[in-house]
């Protein structure tokens, strides 16, 4: 192989070195886009069997396919882009995957080192310019270290609190020969992602749980990076606690467990914002507390004594006072607080009166000759039977698939949730097939986030992805007209917005485009594209101004859910 031949010469070059790092790291794909500053990488990458490079459209695209990827797998994901606009495209797909504790590691192209500082063409400060939305970053000044800094990169992207790391690459440092090394292990000084969980800790929470009679799980997506599900599964059902998931821990608990209230927050459920509003121990994991899921600080879930556990110590008492902030790794305390918390029976008619209120929501009201979003999102989760992947844009399309589609398993459910960013989904969702066993992958976009990274349909035709792109469109940034609606007395300001011809478009990419406007139709489409090998675009035209329910208006506590048009 090429490879083994790199191996044998007295020396390689920095691209070339690079890439057996890569492959030290078991890199099997990397997401990305040529440019000038990157060349000599690519050229590396041009003898390497082990890789497979995905050519995305756009550098932003290419990052979050390795954040999609990534979110699947588990492992860290990896983008290559070019320097100067290629690195500043990417930029919001670093910012989203560090809100979303996403392991990525983002290799940039950078000028040469002689050249840097001078306004060089095609040269940016990259290291500068994402400080602030990386765990940590790094430029590449000395060939010799690139062994050292992969290696770190790798460890750090994936550890603790996963996110993204960046390296910048400048173009003499590729172009560079070195003797071939690899780095087997590091040693990070003040570097310390779990530490232990002392054990009088463990045991206060579980007799806190034990004597508890309100009390309420809160799963974040700590639960699903830290691959805690078995866990809460276990200690739920023994002992019947209810459980209800922030945005990003939906699949963490499964969504049709009649323990499941659903998901807390402004769009939360009845149930679950109810149930932490009267709780009396609120046991959270791996949540950040944002302001969409605490609503009024002051108020919010008033009665509980509050655990907090975070791998990231930042977290702790940072957005909610809590009684004990633990700071380790949820599957630790879980294994351990296990065994010792049997059957809450004081909680037991708490847990079967929580369970009857999730039935009432979410409300809505199907017409007939009309099509209702959550209609097509039932659709999608009964013809797949709660088994496929999803990812979702941003937007009311997102709350509805949150609402509506049961997911079964972590990892199924991929939705940018710090940042809500637009154009997430086709991108996340080429991640996640080119990850994936070859099952249908579901995109659920909306017309207005769709229009961002439509590009990228070419993507998926190229590697023939089973994607499934279901759009619902209905002529409207819908979120935003749903505010200006319920807050700004329908003075809809810039919301309505046009779309081409969908099923024509699709045809111009050479996809199958297909098009619902009644139940039967949505039905038939959906049936249809899933037996459709790689991708399909299914546009639905739905009712124009359907709102999501409950909502919590902006600066109230959870318990003043806004439950739908009458309220």
């Amino acid at each position: 192989m090429a490879n083994d031949l790199i191996r044998q010469q007295k020396t390689i070059t920095g691209a070339e070195l690079l890439i057996e790092c890569l492959m030290g790291e078991q890199v099997d794909t990397i997401f990305g886009y040529p440019g000038g500053a990157v060349i000599p990488i690519y050229d590396a990458l041009y003898d390497c069997s082990d890789i497979r490079h995905i050519l995305t459209r756009h550098e932003q695209a290419a990052v979050h396919a390795a954040d999609g990827y990534a979110r699947v797998t588990g492992r860290p994901g990896v983008a290559l882009v070019t320097s100067g606009p290629g690195a500043t495209n990417a930029v919001t797909g670093i910012a989203n995957a560090f809100m979303d504790s996403v392991p990525l590691v983002v290799l940039t192209g950078q000028v040469s080192t002689d050249l840097i500082g001078r306004d060089s063409f095609q040269e940016v400060n990259i290291f500068g310019m994402t400080m602030d939305v990386t765990k940590h970053n790094y430029v590449v000044m000395d060939v010799k270290q690139l062994p050292r800094i992969i290696k770190e990169a790798f460890h750090i992207a994936s550890t603790g609190r996963p996110g993204p790391v960046l390296i910048d690459l400048p173009k003499n440092i590729m172009n560079a020969k070195t003797a071939p090394e690899t780095l087997e292990k590091i040693s990070i000084r003040g570097y310390e992602p779990a530490p232990e969980i002392p054990e009088e800790t463990v045991a206060q929470i579980a007799n806190r749980l034990g004597s508890a009679e309100r009390p309420v799980i809160l799963a974040g997506g700590g639960v699903v990076s830290s691959g805690s599900s078995d866990a809460l599964l276990d200690l739920a059902v023994n002992a019947g606690i209810p459980v209800v998931s922030t945005l990003m821990g939906i699949g963490a608990f499964p969504s049709d467990h009649p323990l499941y209230l659903g998901m807390l927050g402004m769009h939360g459920t009845y149930a679950a914002n109810r149930a932490v509003h009267q709780a009396d121990v609120l046991l959270s994991l791996g949540a950040r507390f944002n302001d969409r899921l605490s609503g009024k600080i002051k108020s919010f879930s008033p009665e509980s004594w509050k655990v907090h556990v975070d791998i990231d110590d930042a977290e702790l008492g940072k957005n909610i006072p809590v009684d004990v902030a633990v700071h380790g790794n949820i599957r630790d305390l879980l294994m351990k607080i296990n065994p010792l918390t049997g059957r809450l029976t004081a909680a037991e008619a708490w847990a079967k009166e929580t369970t009857r209120w999730q039935k009432k929501v979410p409300h809505f009201t199907a017409e007939a000759g009309t099509l209702c979003p959550q209609e097509v999102i039932q659709l999608l989760h009964k013809f797949t039977e709660g088994n496929a992947v999803v990812a979702t844009d941003v937007g009311q399309h997102q709350i509805w698939t949150a609402h509506h589609y049961k997911f079964k398993h972590a990892r199924s459910f991929l939705t940018s949730g710090g940042l809500g960013t637009m154009g997430f989904g086709l991108p996340a969702a080429i991640g996640a097939a080119i990850a994936g066993d070859g099952s249908p992958v579901i995109c659920v976009t909306g017309d207005g986030s769709f229009q961002m990274n439509l590009q990228e349909l070419m993507t998926a035709v190229d590697y023939q992805l089973p994607i499934k792109i279901a759009l619902l469109n209905n002529g409207y940034l819908g979120m935003v007209r749903q505010w200006q609606q319920m807050f700004y007395k329908r003075r809809y300001s810039s919301v309505q917005i046009s779309s081409p011809d969908y099923v024509a478009f699709a045809s111009a990419y050479g996809v199958t485009g297909l098009r619902a406007q009644t139940l039967d139709e949505a039905e038939s489409i959906i049936r249809q594209s899933l037996e459709i090998p790689g991708p399909v675009l299914m546009e639905f035209n739905v009712k124009e101004e359907q709102n999501v329910f409950p909502m919590v208006p902006p600066g109230e506590s959870n318990d003043k859910m806004i439950m739908d048009e009458r309220n």
